[in-house]
């Protein structure tokens, strides 16, 4: 008796390290998953909220107050571009800056003065890769009929479309913290936003020049990032008020999977580059296994015995 149960031991032992031999690409994948899971807690951000989703699967990597409702800012100036964008208005339509186009709410400045006219697509181009606040402005009292008010239901409704149920827009520029969301629900915004072809071009456009009243005025992108060889990122959106803080989403390819990163009410200019920056490192220190080793494990699996 004793020596049977004995050699089933031995049995069983034997298995599991044939297990191992037979399977070592899979075992290797099952240790990735547990050593990310364990290093989630070693990602330290400075920003208050923050989430970070693999926008092939939908899986939340990591999370970090991502209900919680804050204001936006510029990060609004997607929704401001796919509304005008799903408007279907003529982008080369010249639009004239007006004085209703000016900041009376935190007076921030602009080159683009009253009188001033470009096509309706540099406006959006301003917009989106220099947070140009009179281009978006100009381009929401400009798209519907009924002027702004218009706009602002277009942009709500667009939300509740998106399942951002935490969203409501104030303005189309995010000059109002009335411009509130979540990082769970800007994960959606900006999966969609990356479906326009001319919101993913313009939003990593490094910088751009345009004529205005016969002289050249030279705008960059407020994301260094999409000018940095390390990065690759497919949009990008940066935002700061007093009330919001630095916030920056962005979309790009890291370690092998594109990602969606959120990050919201970062307390210095430069902590959310920074953010970003340990984001990328922690994917790429915790990077799942290459297509190829998934590949060979789930080889492995079909021709196992059953």
């Amino acid at each position: 008796m004793l020596l049977s149960i004995r050699n089933m031991l031995l049995c069983v032992g034997l298995s599991l390290s044939l297990a191992g031999l037979t399977y070592p690409n899979q075992a290797e994948a099952h240790r990735a998953t547990h050593q990310a899971a364990r290093s989630a807690h070693k990602l330290s951000l400075r920003s208050a909220a923050a989430i970070v989703q693999d926008a092939e699967t939908g899986e939340i990597l990591y999370g970090k107050n991502a209900t919680t409702v804050t204001p936006i800012a510029s990060i609004t100036k997607l929704m401001t571009a796919m509304v005008v964008l799903d408007a279907g208005v003529d982008l080369n339509q010249p639009v004239t800056i007006s004085t209703e186009d000016m900041d009376y709410l935190r007076g921030t400045h602009s080159r683009l003065k009253p009188g001033a006219s470009l096509s309706r697509d540099e406006l959006l181009r301003l917009a989106l890769m220099s947070s140009e606040n009179r281009a978006a402005a100009a381009l929401a009292r400009t798209t519907y009929p009924g002027g702004i008010e218009a706009f602002l239901r277009a942009m709500n409704h667009k939300a509740q479309m998106l399942g951002m149920s935490d969203t409501h827009f104030d303005d189309a520029t995010g000059l109002s913290s009335g411009n509130v969301a979540s990082a769970e629900d800007l994960v959606k915004m900006v999966r969609a936003a990356h479906r326009y072809e001319l919101i993913r071009e313009y939003t990593t456009t490094a910088g751009h020049e345009v004529q205005v009243a016969g002289r050249p005025l030279a705008y960059r992108n407020t994301d260094r990032l999409v000018s940095n060889e390390r990065w690759h990122i497919g949009l990008s959106k940066t935002g700061f008020t007093n009330d919001a803080g630095h916030c920056l989403v962005l979309h790009a390819r890291l370690a092998e999977r594109q990602v969606i990163i959120v990050l919201l009410d970062s307390w210095g200019k430069l902590s959310r580059i920074g953010d970003a920056n340990r984001v990328k490192a922690w994917l790429e220190a915790n990077a799942r296994p290459n297509a190829g080793a998934r590949k060979s494990a789930q080889e492995g699996s079909r021709h196992a015995p059953g």
